[in-house]
């Protein structure tokens, strides 16, 4: 026993057992040696001076010169492993030769680019995001970059809001798995290995509720909505030690993100207990004036320190304001030294006070340059991330040897426009791309031709490619339409009010309608559009997002039926933008709607069906699954019991495939009003055809605990209904009693 006392004294005071110092202790020690102006500077980022994600007002000369004067923590968006090395050589003239720290939005991918977020999250495949996510660290660390600016955990439930595509949807449930599985794959084994990267849980928080859809605009909701909808993904994140949170743009409830303590330092870093450091949004603490909020630069920098943000990214906020601020003791130093420690500690378990080029290899940089095993993932990934939504008369998948084949669309011969918003360019990516008229030619039979006509630009009124696109969708067998948005028309800053196919697309659509060729939809986005006259006329579509550098190889793939379509819709689909916001787990009304059309004196538009449409979690396949013996271990339950689900899940189809089997629940009745249904539990599973499987789910009390109007957690005796099936409408439905 006295060795185990001896082991915990030692470890108390920052010292293991062999003596060496812990990453505490060798902050503490360095901060005893630094001054204000050098604490502060670890609180300092600042963007490079050739890419910018943000408004910049850089001055490239006066930047070098503080990260030599030990004024800069960190820069983003300087990336290769000679531009890091040279920025770092900068840093190590300071006085205490304190590296910096090198952030970059590695969002769905780096040197080799998966689909969009919101695309992957149409896999409900957490081990394929969880791999992206790792190929993304292993490529951006060997870039020199320590940092990325990921996972984006917001809820999101208005496809007008342009960063949808970053995230993972509406559910909270999906949401909070698929940003765990990518704080797995980014951080890896560890921070410190070398193909391990900080992850940043973002943006933090409610940034997916902006009224209207609108980017940066303000939040205003219950602090039980705020907790139970939009916090969990975050608490999630933060419990499974995510390096560092982001602030939002937004304010909530009047008071802006970055400078609400209530978020930061209540809930995050006292309830939560979180180690690691907080960051702006770009100039979010400056922006805290034309918000209303703080009267000038010095006052964001006392609202944004004392609310608990660390590191102000690009606002020249920090660095002017804080050494002044605790001079007139407005601001504890306290509250400077706990920002600086929580910068300095994750440097240190970086390695890079050991080597501060650890991460600046030539070398390892040439190995990822152009890695053909990440291709060949980012192909697989980027086929299970497509969505079929319509297959009339089994048109897909289509035979290699269709004599003649028309590609028309302003996307068909596409390169960089599939990487998606959020990507990293590279100069030769007109080169590595693969095009979808490239994919789609390269697996039609040698006797097979494919024509291409273009049709139309993405978003002009020009009509005078129409002819030619009829002409040539009169000669093929059959038509593959590739129609959307453009690549930059969803992402930051791209709030959209109309999410029709922009241009004169759809006119395009009803011109080759009329030739009754039969037509293949593609989709190309980054968000949930409305195409109502193309989903009730075209016979075949497919949702293919953006999907990356393998995109037209990852295309071909379904169309011909390499690979069975196995997405389902990580969000509603709107009928109009008018039904908007439209998401699956809404609450009841006392005078809900009892079908599609019914209008009369309930909650409905008298001119629009009730239902979206495309649900949450919808999805087809080249196949056909059923659902039967839905069977549950009780229908009366008492206490901590565990309810155990099981159905049975048949292939009757012609085609191996996967089906995602979803669970939902309802709590009947609550303190609070609860949702129509709610996603607890999923599995995605192969079946062979002629097969049959059993999926099994558990639920315990927990899974049925809620905020109510106090902000108790916590969970109540009675009925529920409980749901499985292939999407959020169609289920199948039991009712037990569980009792407290």
């Amino acid at each position: 026993m006295k060795r185990v006392y001896f082991f915990m004294a030692i470890t108390a005071f920052g010292i293991n057992v062999f003596g060496q110092k812990t990453n505490d202790q060798k902050v503490s020690e360095l901060l005893s040696k630094m001054t204000l102006e050098e604490k502060v500077g670890q609180l300092v980022q600042y963007s490079g001076f050739e890419y910018a994600t943000g408004p910049q007002n850089s001055n490239s000369a006066n930047v070098l010169n503080e990260i030599k004067q030990g004024k800069v923590g960190s820069m983003l968006n300087v990336a290769g492993a000679g531009e890091t090395r040279k920025f770092q050589e900068l840093a190590l003239q300071s006085r205490l030769k304190i590296p910096l720290l090198f952030g970059q939005d590695v969002i769905h991918g780096y040197r080799t680019t998966f689909p969009v977020n919101l695309g992957q999250a149409a896999s409900w495949d957490l081990a394929l995001i969880e791999k992206s996510e790792r190929i993304a660290a292993t490529e951006a660390s060997a870039y020199g970059i320590h940092w990325t600016f990921a996972p984006m955990v917001d809820i999101a439930r208005d496809p007008r809001w342009g960063r949808v595509m970053e995230g993972s949807g509406e559910d909270t449930y999906l949401g909070t798995q698929i940003g765990l599985a990518r704080i797995r794959g980014f951080q890896g084994k560890g921070l410190g290995n070398l193909d391990a990267i900080m992850a940043c849980a973002k943006h933090f928080a409610a940034y997916g509720a902006a009224v209207g859809g609108r980017d940066y605009n303000s939040v205003d909701m219950s602090l039980r909505q705020l907790n139970e909808t939009y916090l969990p993904p975050f608490k999630a994140a933060a419990e499974a030690g995510v390096a560092t949170f982001m602030n939002s743009f937004n304010d909530i409830n009047g008071i802006p993100a970055t400078a609400n303590k209530y978020i930061l330092r209540d809930l995050l870093k006292g309830v939560w207990n979180f180690k690691g450091f907080v960051v702006s949004d770009w100039g979010s603490i400056g922006e805290m004036i034309p918000h209303g909020y703080a009267k000038d630069n010095k006052e964001a920098a006392e609202k944004a320190i004392l609310a608990g943000s660390d590191m102000d990214m690009e606002s020249r906020a920090y660095m002017a304001e804080l050494p002044k601020l605790v001079q007139e003791g407005k601001v504890d130093p306290k509250l400077i030294d706990d920002a600086a420690r929580r910068i300095l500690v994750k440097k240190f378990e970086m390695g890079l006070f050991d080597d501060p080029y650890r991460f600046s290899s030539e070398k390892r940089q040439k190995e990822q340059t152009n890695n053909q095993e990440n291709r060949k993932f980012g192909r697989e990934f980027g086929s299970k991330s497509i969505v079929l939504l319509k297959n009339e008369k089994n048109i897909l998948p289509l035979s290699r040897s269709t004599k003649t084949v028309a590609l028309i669309g302003p996307f068909g011969k596409e390169t960089s426009a599939n990487h998606g918003f959020w990507s990293v360019a590279f100069k030769d990516d007109d080169q590595r791309i693969v095009t979808q008229f490239d994919g789609i030619k390269n697996q039609l039979d040698k006797n097979s031709t494919l024509l291409y006509a273009k049709g139309a630009n993405v978003d002009d009124q020009d009509r005078s490619m129409f002819a030619e696109a009829v002409e040539t969708a009169k000669k093929a067998d059959v038509v593959i339409m590739t129609l959307g948005e453009g690549h930059a028309m969803s992402g930051e800053a791209k709030s959209r009010s109309n999410i029709h196919f922009s241009g004169v697309q759809e006119e395009l659509l009803k011109e080759v309608a009329k030739t009754g060729k039969p037509i293949v939809l593609m989709i190309n986005a980054g968000r949930p559009l409305v195409f109502d006259w193309a989903a009730d006329n075209v016979p075949a579509i497919m949702y293919t997002w953006w999907l990356g550098t393998e995109a037209g190889n990852s295309i071909a793939d379904v169309l011909f039926g390499t690979v069975n379509p196995g997405g389902k819709l990580p969000m509603t689909f709107p009928r109009t933008e008018g039904q908007i916001p439209v998401y699956y787990n809404h609450y009841n009304t006392g005078r809900p709607a009892k079908n599609n059309t019914d209008r009369n004196y309930v909650s409905a538009y008298i001119d629009l069906d009730n239902d979206p449409k495309f649900p949450f979690g919808y999805g087809l396949s080249y196949t056909q699954f059923k659902y039967a013996d839905m069977n549950l271990s009780s229908t009366n339950l008492k206490g901590n019991q565990t309810l155990k689900i099981s159905v049975n899940v048949s292939n009757s189809g012609n085609y191996d495939g996967e089906e995602v089997v979803q669970l939902y629940i309802r709590d009947l009745f609550g303190k609070v009003v609860r949702p129509v249904k709610e996603l607890k539990r999923f599995q995605k599973i192969f079946i062979k055809k002629g097969e049959t499987k059993t999926v099994t789910f558990n639920l315990t009390p927990n899974d049925l605990k809620f905020y109510d109007d106090e902000l108790n957690f916590d969970w109540e005796g009675g009925e529920f209904d409980i749901m499985v099936g292939t999407n959020s409408q169609d289920v199948q439905t039991k009712r037990i009693n569980w009792l407290k």
